[in-house]
């Protein structure tokens, strides 16, 4: 079956995901995660990206961010994707590929999954048995969105900003809301949909947005179409 080409739509959060080839690191240490966050937030001023969300593990990192326009987003992972492993192969004396593939990505819809797919980013470390709290780990944003770090690469999306309406407020639903963890079922579909490349939204979302593309936005229903008639 050919693979579905990836979404971008402008102005719409998408959550991102990218692998190392194989599984292996992507990050040896310090300096390769604060190499790869410039190059980071280098191109997201680039090409128009805001960026609400992040978390780097050894072997992958996921991204939530709303691009300005439709060729924003590709042209962001592109360009960071490439320098990035300019970057690591010339450091660490190797050569070839990094990735494993393309990258992953879906959109989400903002008014239901944004704020759980931020609690699901955060939350990475902890089901990997990395840390016990996401605050031990330092790879991610979500030390600035409960007030221990201001993270200048990071754009809240206004959904965070109406959590609350002072900072301290904000910052106590946020941690409350990482606490409370993402519900089985939406840890499910955020995880089908970026691996899948299938909107994560509602029905009248996804209709929505097909409006937008020729590209198809969820599964085809099971079952075969009926035979065309005879007549």
């Amino acid at each position: 079956m050919a693979r579905l080409a990836r979404l971008s739509i402008a102005r719409q959060p998408h959550h991102v995901v990218q692998r190392g080839n194989n599984r292996q690191p992507i990050f040896v240490d310090a300096a390769d995660r604060e190499r790869f966050l410039a190059l980071v937030g280098e191109g997201a001023a680039r090409f128009g990206i805001a960026l609400h969300a992040y978390v780097l593990m050894d072997n992958h990192f996921h991204l939530l961010a709303t691009p300005s326009t439709a060729d924003a987003l590709p042209q962001w992972m592109q360009a960071v994707g490439r320098a990035y492993v300019r970057h690591f192969n010339d450091r660490h004396g190797r050569s070839g590929t990094l990735w494993e593939g393309r990258y992953r990505s879906t959109l989400i819809q903002a008014e239901r999954y944004v704020l759980p797919c931020m609690a699901y980013i955060d939350l990475n470390p902890v089901r990997a048995g990395l840390v016990a709290e996401p605050l031990q780990h330092p790879w991610s944003s979500h030390a600035h969105y409960v007030g221990r770090r201001h993270d200048r690469l990071v754009t809240p999306h206004a959904l965070y900003w109406a959590l609350g309406n002072t900072p301290f407020d904000r910052e106590a639903a946020y941690a409350e809301l990482v606490r409370a963890g993402v519900s089985p079922a939406d840890q499910a579909l955020l995880t089908d949909a970026v691996f899948k490349g299938w909107v994560a939204g509602d029905a009248d979302f996804v209709a929505k947005m097909q409006s937008d593309t020729a590209r198809r936005l969820s599964p085809s229903k099971p079952g075969r179409r009926p035979a065309a008639s005879a007549d």
